[in-house]
């Protein structure tokens, strides 16, 4: 594909947007010390912000997506398919990286933070995949809405960053790892947004991308229900981990609304 004007501004929206979570990220340059109340209250606030971008954002467009693709009823069944299909994946995976028990380098409790941003950083980049496409489709086609999908996209991209930013840096306390973790995780938008420009118009699809956003609403549901909530519970402030997660539930739609 030939880059043009309108095509490089496409992508150079998605990096914008994927590079906001280096924004979150910055919240670390403040922190001095390992809180825990702080990090119990910001494992609780991922945790929410990923409950309610599955079910906010990734499941909306899986259902439209397949909807588009196989009509109601059949769109129904894949969308709650591809799903559970997420979840089992997340399960697979989290086998795969190794827990506290299996390595000491790091001990306890610290090891355990690490491991959470550490899949924190895995979840945002599938994430931020699928959305660096849409940014792009959004910009690329300049129906109007490219500044709109853009500034909502960066926007909740910056409560991401630091849910990976601050685990990372309370069990390293080092912010060059944490940022260059937060970095990773944003640099999926624009990998997106760059498939998207070579394949847009060969394998992108309706059902391509109901396959995408139901998978990994189901691979951040499994992360933040098995990963971060009881993470944010270990360090003994439950009150303020759940608050957090409700805050995260309600902040991100608000979110929208400014975008």
């Amino acid at each position: 594909m030939i880059l043009t004007d309108g095509t490089l501004n496409a992508l150079l929206m998605a990096a914008i947007a994927g590079m906001a979570t280096l924004l979150g990220a910055a919240f670390i340059l403040f922190v001095k010390d390992k809180n825990e109340r702080l990090i119990s209250i910001a494992l609780g606030l991922a945790a929410g912000v990923m409950i309610c971008v599955s079910f906010h954002d990734l499941w909306p467009h899986s259902e439209a997506y397949f909807h588009a693709a196989a009509g109601e009823k059949n769109g129904m069944l894949l969308a709650v398919s591809f799903l559970v299909g997420g979840v089992l994946l997340a399960t697979l995976l989290d086998r795969l990286v190794p827990h506290a028990d299996e390595q000491n380098s790091l001990g306890g409790a610290h090891h355990d933070l690490f491991r959470v941003g550490f899949v924190s950083m895995l979840a945002i980049m599938l994430h931020n995949f699928p959305e660096g496409m849409a940014t792009f489709m959004a910009n690329y086609e300049a129906s109007g809405i490219g500044l709109t999908v853009t500034t909502a996209i960066a926007l909740h991209n910056i409560p991401e960053g630091l849910t990976v930013a601050l685990p990372i840096y309370c069990a390293t306390g080092n912010r060059r790892k944490a940022f260059g973790y937060t970095f990773i995780a944003g640099l999926a938008e624009p990998v997106g947004a760059l498939l998207a420009c070579l394949l847009i118009r060969v394998f992108i699809n309706d059902f391509v991308m109901g396959v995408i956003f139901a998978m990994t609403a189901g691979i951040m549901l499994y992360i933040a229900l098995e990963e971060l909530l009881p993470s944010s519970y270990q360090y003994g402030h439950k009150k303020e981990a759940l608050i957090a997660v409700f805050v995260g539930i309600t902040m991100m739609p608000l979110v929208h609304l400014i975008g």
